[in-house]
C-alpha cells in the first residue's frame, strides 16, 4: 500500500492520502519510456530548416569553359554544390517529423514514469495550490518550505492565472495542469509538486 504525506502551502503536514498502486506502484518500463519521450521531441520540431538546391540557386545558366582543350576538368555549370555560392547537396526542405504512438505506449509511460517518481519519494503532494494574486517571491517560498527549490514541475487541477503567472519567473519551476501533463515533463523534473484535487483527475484517467 502507497501512502504520502499530505502538506498545506505553509510546509505544514495536514493528513495522509494512499496512492493508487496502479499508476503509482508499477515496474516502469524504461523501454516504452523512451520511445515516448523520442516521440514528444520529433512531435516538438519545428522542421523548417531549408537550404538552396542547384535548381534553385540563380546564376549558372551558362558553361564556364568549352568541354576540352583547356587543361581543367570539365564544369557544366557554376552553381554545381563543388563551386563557391553553388546549390547544396540534397538540400534540407521543410518536413514534418512528427509521427503517433498508440494510447497504450502513451498511458504505460506516464505511469511509469510517475511510478519512478513514487518510488524515489519525489513526490510532494499539497492540499490545495492557491496564489491570491500573482506573487513570484511568496510563491518560490512556497516551493522551497516543501522542499521543491531544484527543478519542479507544478501541476494544478484547473487552470490558475496566479499560480501560472506566480511560478514562471522562477527558474527550473514549471506549472502545468492534470489534463497536460506529459512524460517528458515529469522526466525533466527534480520534484513533482502535486495539488491533491489534480492527484485524484490523474488517478481516475489512468487508474
Amino acid at each position: 500500500m502507497l501512502k504520502t504525506n499530505v502538506y498545506d502551502m505553509s510546509g505544514k503536514q495536514v493528513g495522509e492520502i494512499e496512492l493508487s498502486e496502479a499508476v503509482f506502484g508499477i515496474a516502469p518500463n524504461e523501454s516504452v519510456v523512451h520511445d515516448v519521450v523520442k516521440n514528444h521531441l520529433a512531435n516538438c520540431r519545428q522542421g523548417t530548416q531549408s537550404a538552396l538546391t542547384r535548381a534553385e540557386v540563380s546564376g549558372g545558366g551558362r558553361k564556364p569553359w568549352r568541354q576540352k582543350g583547356t587543361g581543367r576538368a570539365r564544369q557544366g555549370s557554376t552553381r554545381a554544390p563543388q563551386w563557391t555560392h553553388g546549390g547544396v547537396v540534397f538540400a534540407p526542405k521543410p518536413r514534418s517529423y512528427s509521427y503517433v504512438l498508440n494510447k497504450k505506449m502513451r498511458r504505460l509511460a506516464l505511469k511509469s514514469v510517475l511510478s519512478a517518481k513514487a518510488s524515489e519519494q519525489n513526490i510532494v503532494v499539497i492540499n490545495e495550490i492557491k496564489m491570491d494574486a500573482p506573487k513570484t517571491g511568496d510563491f518560490a517560498k512556497f516551493l522551497n518550505t516543501v522542499g521543491a527549490n531544484c527543478k519542479t514541475l507544478v501541476v494544478t487541477a484547473e487552470p490558475n492565472q496566479n499560480v501560472v503567472l506566480s511560478g514562471r519567473n522562477i527558474p527550473g519551476c514549471q506549472v502545468t495542469f492534470a489534463n497536460l501533463i506529459n512524460v517528458y515533463d515529469i522526466i525533466n523534473a527534480t520534484k513533482l509538486v502535486v495539488d491533491q484535487a489534480a492527484l485524484a483527475k490523474i488517478e481516475e484517467v489512468f487508474a
